[in-house]
């Protein structure tokens, strides 16, 4: 048991740690001259930047896995076991992968990632064929470099930073998790109350980061709000760094809230 929680634990902890290293090692890659000979070898650790970091949401994910299904058998009352006992259910599973693909989807649009612009032709305006895809291998601060440019149709496209995209990853996630353990918390306790305020309080500051910029395209977006859609942009960054501890908060709040009620309840009973 101790070799699984350290193994488990071990793989989420690599798989991070290795981001944060190829996101600082590629960054240095402004450093050296490119030249026209270089070009090549840089696409090519580019497309390896890529592997790494798709083999680390890997990894992550599979440590993640393995943690939840051990907390789900230990013979435990705590806080973490409760969560994954909680949402161990196949109606919690469905909710959380309807929710990690739709507020993905959602995220993704008002975070840059997913481009759809209908007064752009991309053909015409960019000068490119569609479909393609193009990488933008140099140069840039940590987490924002390479880019990988993809056009899908003459409307719609991508536009992969590798911090945005793992912004979508993380908080996709949690808000999948925050939402299919609210579901499934307010169903357990829906007699005693309470847990209803909470799961909507979570979804108020989950959404609200990500439709800051969505409101002000739809009712400025003109070319004189420009300057203000940049510190829109900056303004949303923020918002979601404050919303990634309120949703590692909240699944502990809920999950207070039913140890107390089973707390509660087996009190009662030997009262009886």
């Amino acid at each position: 048991m101790i070799r699984s929680k350290m193994n488990d634990k071990a793989f989420i902890i690599i798989g991070f740690v290795v981001i944060g290293i190829i996101f600082l090692l590629y960054s240095r890659i402004s450093d050296f001259s490119i030249t026209t000979d270089s070009i090549q070898s840089i696409e090519r650790l580019a497309t390896g930047f890529y592997i790494i970091l798709f083999m680390s949401f890997g990894i992550i994910g599979y440590g993640i896995y393995r943690y939840h299904q051990r907390k789900v058998v230990e013979n435990s009352h705590r806080l973490l076991s409760i969560i994954a006992k909680t949402t161990i259910d196949n109606k919690s599973k469905k909710i959380f992968i309807i929710t990690f693909i739709t507020y993905g989807m959602f995220f993704s649009l008002t975070s840059g990632l997913i481009v759809y612009q209908p007064d752009v032709t991309f053909s015409h305006d960019y000068d490119v064929i569609v479909p393609s895809a193009h990488m933008n291998a140099c140069c840039g601060e940590p987490g924002y470099m390479p880019t990988i440019i993809v056009y899908i149709t003459e409307h719609i496209g991508l536009q992969i930073i590798p911090i945005n995209l793992l912004l979508v990853v993380i908080v996709s996630y949690l808000v999948g998790l925050n939402t299919a353990l609210a579901v499934r918390a307010i169903s357990i306790t829906k007699k005693s109350g309470g847990l209803t305020g909470i799961g909507a309080t979570t979804g108020l500051f989950v959404a609200c980061p990500t439709c800051v910029s969505t409101f002000f395209a739809i009712f400025i977006g003109s070319s004189s709000a420009v300057a203000f859609t940049v510190i829109l942009t900056q303004l949303q960054t923020l918002f979601v760094g404050i919303t990634i501890p309120i949703l590692l908060l909240t699944p502990i709040i809920i999950a207070k809230k039913i140890q107390k009620k089973d707390d509660d309840c087996t009190l009662n009973t030997k009262r009886e």
